[in-house]
């Protein structure tokens, strides 16, 4: 079993530290998720692990051949490579191999009549044949079709940054590694891509490092989960349930001793000013125990403030955003076409649906930051509108905090009509004093991206548009606008692939379904996702229906017998009892382990699932295995 061992894991920026001896181990198979608030150094931990210079201390052991494989939040690629190029960057020969013949494929598809290029490309499929590459060629191809990846002459500089990321996601699965580190991998994928990375992650027979926003997605991949908090790492077992479940546990345990240490302390305080003369050997004892009392108490961690939103809000009016045969189009790409739709106050309306389906452009119509090629918008006179986008505005990273959140207001007024400085709201937003004079631009990504709602919420808006806010900020910040949210009397449009957010918030959804076409839901999330895949397995049987039809009209056309196995036939059918044999072992064990009372629950519902997976295949082998026998 390959294992990582991780020793005295310190980073400190002058005066802050984000953590200090940090020690974990990271065994074979572990799925684990690490949770922190954004600032508590997540992203700058997994730096360290790739490379160990960006962190002041860390001692490593792990075995000499083991490969770690990161994708980082911001893609690093050569924006004049191909996609095919760029996902195939690694140093193996197969890679090399696989990358010099899918070039090849891409000049023979393009000149098949150039001598040259048809001995280059047929001596390549022989090194194909050889190398046993062809599966390997397979798999990455079927991961870059399930992230919607498929031009794969495509430069990366033609690409978004959604899809560049995607590409760099295809690359780190690939890589075949000991260790994925995975920072944020849910971001920029829609909800089919999001569902087959959790099974593929579930799977996966290496272990997986990752930092994710997403609830529902660590809550069914990770096995362990790790929590960077009072600069230091806290293991728990088990998936995010679990997680929520100890940490409920460990707080109130924590409060109940710390209270009890401090109703003591402050009875050895009052014994200690007492003065009392005559103090012998227990006399001792006691200012022993009074003075470690006082170290323990000052050395216990900082107790986090609880973060929350307590913002009053501007009166909204009845009418809000009345959208009329609105139309727009980018070349032959048809975001909005006569689309008609009324907000009113109140609404809590989930967007959704393919990426570059227009989602985010209708916000930007709503906002007044794009114009429409035709029909209107009309606002309501009362709408005070905060947009949070998915790239914070007009933030100098020049600016410190303080005087950025300052420019903006100087304070607010809570819902019990009291005041709250610029400097009060930082600090229930987790920035500290330190933290409030350091300029933005020695923040974090998500420690921008929380002051920059911050600073959308102190405008006090009444209706409130939010473009994948789930992305690079915190579970706890969720956790907190989410219940804000809940409260909030103004007006809610939301786009997101989160379900776990987009089920807490949404009343409603507008699905984008790309060319203009737009559905309305009134299902949650799940229900709706759940109706979909109910009707893309109809609509496969149905197709299987028809094909199954299809081909006993052509037997009947064409009723001559089959006589004698072809010789590739003959091959297969040679090799379909060896493999049919294999799978009745292991379906033998998995019904052996399904009646092993010691496994958990998740166990049983993996070996359940991997029991209906080769059932399937069996029974398409031995279809097979019996129609050919009849010809032997």
């Amino acid at each position: 079993m390959k294992t990582l061992n991780i020793t005295n894991a310190s980073k400190s920026f002058g005066e802050r530290t984000l953590f200090t001896d940090v020690t974990f181990t990271i065994n074979e198979g572990d799925r684990i998720g690490l949770l922190g608030l954004n600032g508590t150094g997540k992203t700058t931990l997994l730096d360290g692990i790739v490379n160990n210079s960006d962190l002041n201390t860390i001692e490593m052991e792990k075995p000499k051949n083991y490969k770690i494989s990161y994708l980082k939040q911001q893609p690093d690629l050569d924006g004049n490579s191909s996609v095919i190029d760029a996902v195939f960057n690694g140093s193996g020969e197969k890679f090399q191999l696989i990358r010099q013949y899918e070039n090849s494929l891409a000049r023979f598809n393009a000149n098949s009549t150039d001598e040259k290029v048809q001995n280059e490309f047929f001596k390549l499929q022989e090194k194909m044949n050889a190398a046993e590459a062809w599966q390997m060629e397979s798999d990455v191809k079927s991961i870059l079709n399930k992230l919607g990846i498929t031009e794969l002459d495509k430069k990366i500089s033609e690409l978004s940054g959604g899809q560049q990321r995607r590409v760099a996601l295809a690359q780190t699965l690939i890589s075949e590694a000991d260790l994925l580190i995975l920072d944020e991998p849910t971001n920029h994928l829609d909800y089919e891509a999001i569902d087959w990375l959790q099974t593929y992650l579930s799977k996966y027979r290496g272990s997986v490092l990752f930092v994710t926003h997403d609830r529902y997605f660590l809550n069914e991949v990770a096995t362990r989960i790790f929590e960077i908090e009072n600069r230091n790492v806290t293991e728990y077992d088990g998936n995010y349930e679990k997680y929520l479940q100890q940490k409920a546990t460990n707080e109130e345990i924590y409060a109940s001793v710390q209270h009890h240490k401090t109703q003591l302390y402050k009875q050895e305080l009052q014994w200690m000013r007492a003065g009392v003369k005559a103090r012998g050997t227990k006399q001792q004892a006691r200012k022993d125990r009074f003075t470690g009392l006082k170290e323990d108490l000052q050395n216990k961690p900082d107790v986090q403030k609880e973060m929350s939103i307590d913002i009053a809000q501007q009166r909204l009016g009845n009418d809000v955003f009345d959208i009329k045969d609105a139309s727009l189009k980018f070349e032959k790409h048809v975001i909005l076409n006569k689309f008609n739709y009324l907000v009113s106050r109140g609404d809590r309306i989930g967007i959704t649906g393919s990426n570059g389906s227009g989602k985010t452009t209708l916000l930007n119509t709503i906002a007044g930051r794009l114009e429409l090629d035709s029909g209107i918008i009309k606002t309501g006179q009362t709408v005070r509108l905060g947009y949070y986008t998915q790239h914070t505005r007009d933030m100098d990273p020049d600016k410190r905090v303080i005087r950025y959140l300052e420019s903006i207001g100087q304070g607010v007024k809570n819902n019990d009509g009291t005041h709250m400085s610029a400097s009060q709201m930082l600090d229930t937003f987790k920035f500290d004093h330190q933290m409030q004079g350091a300029f933005i631009r020695e923040l974090s990504g998500g420690e921008k991206r929380r002051l920059y709602l911050l600073a959308i919420l102190m405008d006090q808006p009444n209706v409130l548009l939010l473009d994948e806010p789930t992305n690079n900020l915190d579970i706890e910040t969720l956790t907190i606008l989410e219940n804000y949210l809940d409260s909030f009397k103004g007006t809610v449009l939301a786009v997101s692939h989160d379900r776990y957010f987009l089920d807490k918030v949404a009343a409603k959804l507008l699905i984008f379904e790309g060319q203009g076409k737009i559905e309305e839901s009134y299902d949650s999330y799940s229900e709706y996702l759940q109706k979909e895949t109910e009707k893309q397995q109809a609509k496969h049987h149905e197709i299987k229906e028809q094909k199954h039809e299809e081909a006993k009209e052509n037997s009947e056309i064409k009723p001559e017998p089959k006589k004698k196995l072809t010789y590739a036939e003959q091959m297969e059918f040679d090799k379909l009892e060896p493999k049919i044999e294999k799978l009745d072992d292991e379906l033998a064990e998995l019904k052996k382990q399904l009646n092993d009372p010691s496994n958990d629950y998740e166990k049983l519902m993996d070996y359940q699932r991997e029991l209906d997976e080769k059932t399937k295949e069996s029974d398409e082998l031995m279809d097979r295995w019996e129609y050919l026998g009849q010809f032997i």
